[in-house]
C-alpha cells in the first residue's frame, strides 16, 4: 500500500479533509404567537350589507358594540362580529328578510339574540342588552351615522357606554377597550345618566372611578 492509498483509506477527521462532519442543525426558534386576524374591512362590509337589509325591512334597529364605537369615530380594531339591536317582536321578520338575502340564520341556545353569518363573518341580532330588553325608546335615541359610506342608526354614545359597562362582570371585566371609547366620546356622553343607570353595578362604578383618577371625568369626592 502506498502513501496515497493510506491517505484515502483514512480520511482526515479534523474537519479539513474531503469528508467533513456535518455542522449541527441550528436550533429552530419558537415563533411568536400569531396576532388575531384583523377583520375590520370584512366586518364593515358585512355590517353594510346587513344594515341595508334592516333598513329595507322598515323595522327599528340600531348598530351596537364595537362597530358602533367605530361609527362614532373611535379607532377600534374589529376582530369578532357585528351586532344589531332590535325589538324582540321584530326578530322573526328581520331574520326572514336576512334569509331572503342569502344570510344564514343560526338559532343559538340563548333566548336574547339570534345569530347569523354572512361573508364569513358573524352577526348578532340582539333584543336584550346587558340583561335589559331593547326598547323603542332606546332605538329612538339612536343617531344616523355613516358606516363606511352606508348610513344607518347607531346606538347613542350615552347608551353605548351604559350598555358596555353593564355588560361587565367578575368573569369578564376588561377595561382596555372601554378607555379609548370613554375618552373619545367624553363630551358626547351624559355622564350623570350613566351614573344613575350604573347604580349598584360594581364593575361599572369602578370604571367611572378609574376615569376620575385618570382625569377623564371630574372628581366628585375629594378626600
Amino acid at each position: 500500500m502506498n502513501r496515497t492509498d493510506s491517505a484515502s483509506a483514512h480520511p482526515a477527521t479534523d474537519g479539513t479533509g474531503p469528508f467533513r462532519y456535518p455542522s449541527p442543525a441550528p436550533t429552530p426558534r419558537a415563533r411568536p404567537p400569531a396576532l388575531p386576524p384583523d377583520h375590520t374591512q370584512a366586518i364593515l362590509e358585512t355590517t353594510k350589507e346587513v344594515g341595508a337589509v334592516l333598513k329595507a325591512s322598515g323595522r327599528p334597529f340600531a348598530l351596537v358594540g364595537s362597530v358602533a364605537a367605530y361609527a362614532h369615530g373611535i379607532p377600534v380594531r374589529l376582530q369578532h362580529d357585528t351586532d344589531f339591536a332590535l325589538l324582540r317582536e321584530d326578530a322573526d321578520v328581520v331574520a326572514q328578510s336576512l334569509r331572503e338575502h342569502g344570510v344564514r340564520i343560526v338559532d343559538p341556545p340563548e333566548d336574547w339574540l339570534v345569530k347569523a353569518r354572512a361573508g364569513g363573518e358573524e352577526i348578532d341580532l340582539i333584543f336584550s342588552l346587558a340583561g335589559r330588553p331593547v326598547t323603542s325608546e332606546l332605538l329612538a335615541r339612536a343617531q344616523t351615522l355613516p358606516v363606511d359610506s352606508v348610513h344607518m342608526p347607531v346606538l347613542a354614545p350615552t347608551d353605548l357606554m351604559t350598555c358596555s359597562l353593564l355588560a361587565l362582570s367578575e368573569h369578564h371585566c376588561d377595561f382596555g377597550p372601554l378607555l379609548p371609547m370613554a375618552r373619545g366620546l367624553r363630551e358626547r356622553i351624559e355622564w350623570e345618566r350613566v351614573r344613575e343607570d350604573l347604580a349598584g353595578a360594581p364593575m361599572g362604578e369602578a370604571f367611572l372611578w378609574l376615569l376620575e383618577l385618570l382625569d377623564v371625568l371630574p372628581r366628585r369626592h375629594e378626600s
